[in-house]
């Protein structure tokens, strides 16, 4: 079975002002969910890449909370720099972008050779 992707497509507007992505960079942002139980945010500390003017969050495990609730509801936030923004989530697949995604993240070649789970995310201002 081919490995599903979310892919995190990037415009972020902040103060009604485009901010620039700089493109294969690895950084850690928290990334807030819905509970698609409880209907509550829930926020977890990610890795995130960009590449192609887009950030990329990816799991190994489909059974993340954070995915599930993703794909369940795809309003989620995205916090990093200090800055707040809103988005919408979506899976996608696409097997060479994942590698890619697992390339730019990982060092380990071992790491780099998993299949990933990555989440698209088309992001607005909060």
């Amino acid at each position: 079975m081919a490995p599903h992707l979310l892919l995190c497509s990037v415009h972020f507007w902040h103060s009604g002002e485009i901010l620039s992505i700089i493109n294969n960079l690895t950084f850690k942002a928290i990334l807030t969910t819905i509970g698609r139980k409880t209907g509550n945010e829930h926020s977890v500390w990610a890795k995130a890449v960009t590449y192609n003017n887009m950030i990329y969050f990816s799991r190994r495990n489909p059974n993340s909370d954070w995915l599930k609730n993703a794909i369940a509801n795809p309003k989620v936030k995205v916090k990093f720099d200090g800055k707040e923004f809103s988005g919408n989530a979506r899976l996608v697949q696409e097997e060479e972008l994942s590698k890619k995604i697992s390339t730019l993240k990982y060092t380990d070649k071992n790491r780099q050779d998993e299949p990933r789970i990555v989440l698209e995310i088309q992001i607005s201002s909060v």
